[in-house]
């Protein structure tokens, strides 16, 4: 638990303790039944301030919050969400998992390498994320998902997501938050017919503010890794 304190800065904490009073207190006021949702809001918050830190312990957390948010989503006939989380998100962050085990920064586990994407892989991305965009788009509505165009959004920017966070780069947390909006929308337009799901739309909102710090410390960890970078070829030069 020492251990565990000390990695994280104290604005790290605060956001984290901050982000699970959030979830809880929208839980015990608008839900109060669905436990499983309370569940995987607290993992998923967990996974974002790991994720944040670039420790591959996110990816994990990640995993097991994609099981729990599927089903969440089936209950109100989401497909899209389902779909995506089970079967996109959850197997490509096995394969982040993977990526970011191998590429630790100066051999430390606790954290990644920050990757520099360059044109190629901004090409690879433009041209994934439209095929998938297209092909979920028929999929979704073939299963008569409610709230077809934007599940179908989430869909975009969910892959963009985990893309990018496969390839290591800060640009995966602004992906995700974008992700987040379209969520709130669509969680939103859920809870209009059932105020249970309120609790849900929170949990959305946090994970909004979460990535959005996670974007800002990558960038700060881009910086720190490449002076870091820089005074190791000046030494040896």
């Amino acid at each position: 638990m020492k251990k565990t304190t000390a990695y994280f800065t104290k604005t790290e904490l605060a956001l984290w303790l901050g982000s699970v009073l959030f979830i809880v207190t929208a839980f015990c006021l608008f839900d109060r039944e669905n436990y499983l949702t309370l569940i995987a809001s607290l993992i998923g918050v967990t996974s974002l301030i790991f994720a944040a830190k670039g420790h591959p312990v996110s990816q994990v957390l990640m995993i097991v919050f994609s099981i729990l948010y599927g089903i969440i989503s089936y209950s109100f006939a989401y497909y899209g969400e389902m779909i995506t989380y089970l079967g996109m998100t959850l197997p490509m962050s096995v394969v982040a998992l993977v990526a970011w085990l191998r590429h630790p920064y100066e051999g430390k586990k606790s954290e990644v390498q920050v990757n520099r994407i360059g044109k190629k892989d901004v090409l690879w991305a433009m041209i994934l994320t439209t095929v998938v965009t297209v092909a979920f788009y028929f999929i979704l509505e073939a299963f008569h998902t409610a709230n077809l165009l934007p599940s179908t959004i989430s869909v975009t920017t969910s892959f963009l997501a985990v893309f990018l966070t496969f390839r290591r780069s800060p640009y995966y947390a602004l992906a995700y938050a974008a992700n987040d909006i379209v969520l709130i929308v669509l969680w939103v337009l859920a809870s209009l017919e059932d105020i249970h799901y309120v609790s849900v739309v929170i949990c959305f909102v946090v994970f909004f503010a979460n990535d959005m710090y996670g974007f800002m410390n990558w960038r700060r960890m881009a910086k720190r890794q490449l002076e870091g970078e820089r005074k190791v070829n000046v030494q040896k030069f």
